[in-house]
């Protein structure tokens, strides 16, 4: 459980500066073109890694992925000092695969829209944030578990939730936003 926690704070913290600048067009835009922009925004990331520092990836995290992910295409490769993200393509869709430094597949990371959570965390969202605007959400597959991350905003506040099951949400974090004034 710890190793999904470092992993979704590791993977809000590169998403977050992204999320920042897109904010404004995402709060102009509805619904469908908030998704269209965000696939956008994923594609120009998978650019910007393709330059990235592929020489220092371990061959044991390549091999790993080749078996894991034999389909996969458009792959960069980022190296961090504890672990190695692979961003890649598969059925039509951008995802992130993070290994250990020794070749184990810690967790598959994807932006997803909200329709693709299940039901029940749908209904609690509409029910329980009516008001706020979604701004980020991600799905995490790791150790035979799915976690769901959503980042709610509205004008004064920024709140995370992160799945409990597929039952209900939780709130990972909340943070008062800093006045325009």
């Amino acid at each position: 459980m710890q190793h999904e926690e470092t992993m979704s704070r590791l993977y809000l913290q590169e998403t977050r500066s992204t999320t920042k600048k897109y904010l404004k067009l995402i709060k102009q835009n509805n619904m469908k073109k908030i998704f269209l922009s965000l696939a956008t925004v994923i594609m120009m990331g998978v650019s910007a890694f393709a330059t990235g520092n592929e020489g220092t990836v371990s061959q044991e995290a390549r091999n790993s992925f080749k078996r894991d992910f034999s389909t996969a295409t458009n792959v960069s490769w980022e190296q961090k000092n504890d672990y190695t993200r692979a961003t890649f393509s598969l059925n039509g869709q951008v995802l992130f695969a993070y290994y250990s430094n020794t070749g184990d597949l810690k967790a598959v990371v994807r932006n997803i829209v909200s329709d693709q959570l299940p039901i029940s965390l749908v209904t609690d969202l509409r029910k329980d944030y009516t008001g706020y605007w979604i701004t980020e959400l991600f799905e995490i597959s790791s150790d035979n578990q799915t976690t769901y991350y959503v980042t709610l905003e509205n004008s004064d506040k920024k709140i995370v939730l992160k799945s409990e099951g597929t039952e209900y949400w939780g709130v990972y974090s909340k943070e008062k936003k800093e006045s325009a004034e």
